[in-house]
This record gives structure tokens, sequence and C-alpha cells, in this order.
């Protein structure tokens, strides 16, 4: 297939993890990348490993989205119109670890900054274009964790909380422009997110977890059906379902429980 027929799609935290899933997936499916990620040597060796298994052009930016600079780069890639991105998944972000109080405040608010600042500007640039294109879509990656106050992971839970109305609330106000806006919410998956978040998962059961390439499977599926929220994975979707219809005295309860003994 040659470059000129093939659809691009911008993936955002795409070194690592359900990122750099989503990009093998996607140029499966015969799209071009756009990779970004903070990592060159990275990005780099992903290129490479895309144009060789499925000919795909795979394009590098390396930017670190809590740079306001950097997104402005990022944000010019994503709205170029001479060079439109069909798929945008902004799946960078980070987590912290432990009670809000000890946290150092500046890491909180690199924390808000990409989970949610990036993202909104991100959405907000693709989004213009392609409404006036009449066609595209944005996958943003929130978190199941997104679904109930979370003490021990504060910001982060409330970060994929705003992910997750912000971007339903889009999907309403997009349909019959031909563009769609989805909400992935995974639970625990298999990536380098926990090591970094500082989060000991050995306490986790094994039954629990995900591997990233499952989870962008379920994810690519319900966006084609033009879903509006995708949590992969029956025992997640229980898990989300009790969440909203369960009084968050409770479910706050139960998910300090949770993060405390995954801390131990």
């Amino acid at each position: 297939m040659s470059t000129a027929s093939r659809q691009v799609a911008l993936v955002t935290g795409a070194s690592a993890g359900i990122g750099r899933s989503f990009a093998f997936a996607l140029a499966d499916r015969g799209h071009d990348l756009v990779l970004v990620a903070r990592d060159t040597a990275r990005l780099d060796a992903l290129a490479v490993e895309l144009r060789a298994a499925y000919g795909a052009n795979a394009e590098v930016l390396t930017a670190d989205l809590s740079d306001p600079d950097a997104l402005a780069v990022v944000e010019a890639r994503v709205s170029d119109t001479e060079r439109p991105v069909d798929l945008v998944v902004n799946n960078a972000g980070f987590g912290t670890s432990g009670p809000f109080v000890t946290l150092p405040i500046d890491r909180e608010e690199q924390e808000v900054q990409l989970n949610v600042v990036a993202l909104v500007r991100l959405t907000h640039a693709a989004l213009g274009a392609q409404v006036d294109r009449g066609r595209g879509g944005v996958i943003n990656v929130a978190s199941i964790a997104g679904y109930q106050p979370t003490p021990g992971n504060a910001t982060y839970a409330a970060t994929k909380a705003f992910v997750s109305s912000f971007s339903q609330a889009v999907h309403e106000e997009l349909k019959g422009t031909g563009v769609k806006c989805m909400v992935l919410s995974p639970g625990f998956t298999r990536t380098e997110f926990q090591d970094r978040a500082g989060i000991d998962s050995d306490e986790v059961p094994g039954f629990l977890w995900q591997d990233a390439p499952t989870v962008v499977q379920h994810a690519l599926r319900a966006y084609d059906k033009g879903r509006a929220v995708c949590v992969p994975g029956p025992l997640n979707s229980v898990a989300a379902a009790f969440t909203s219809v369960t009084p968050q005295s409770v479910t706050r309860r139960i998910a300090a429980v949770v993060v405390n003994k995954s801390e131990k």
C-alpha cells in the first residue's frame, strides 16, 4: 500500500506500554504513524520496527508534553491541514503514589499538565481540523481509577475522572459531524506505569491483569463501533458499573484499602 493512501494516526506516549501497542495495531491496520514521546532513541527504534513489519511511514516527534513549548509543536502537527491526522490517541500520562500532602507539589502540577491540559489541547487541535474535513477521531486514555476517588493516588485518579467526563461530553457534541471521540479506561495493565508511579503491584491478583495488546484490541473494536466508552475486560466493566451505583463514601474507602495494600 502506498503511503499516499494511508490514514495517519498520531500516538502520544508511543515509546512503551499501551501507546506502543497502539502504534503496532494501527500500523497493522494500514495507518502511517506520528510517534510522540520523550525518548528519541526508543521512538527511532519503534519507527524502524514499524517500517520493517508493515511498510508504514513512521514520523518521530520527540516532545515532553508537560512543557508548553513542546506541546505547541505537537499541536501544530495535529492541526496541520497539509498533513492531516485522521486519529489522535492521547495516551501519554503518568501517576504518583502516596498521601497527597507528602508529595512534591511541582510533580503533582506536572501530572495535571500532562494528563489533563496536554490532552485537552491536543483533542481541540485534532477536532478543529477533523470536523472541517468531516472525518477523523480521538481516543483519550483514562483509567478505571477515574471511576472513584482514590486515596493514595488522589491526583492521578482525579485527572482520569476528568478525561472520562470530558471525552464523553465531547463524544455527544460531535454527533452528526463524522468525527468520533472515545475514552478508553483500562484496568490493571502490564506496562512500565506501575514502576514509574512507585506502585508495588505484587498484591494485585494475576486474574485482574491484562496486557497492552489486548487492551488496544478492545479499544479499536469499540472505536470502530462508534462507542463513547471502552472499559476492556468483563471484570473491569463490572467494577466500573459497581462504582457508578455505589456511594463514593464506600468506593473511596475500598480504593484506599487496595492502594494501601499495593504500597506495602
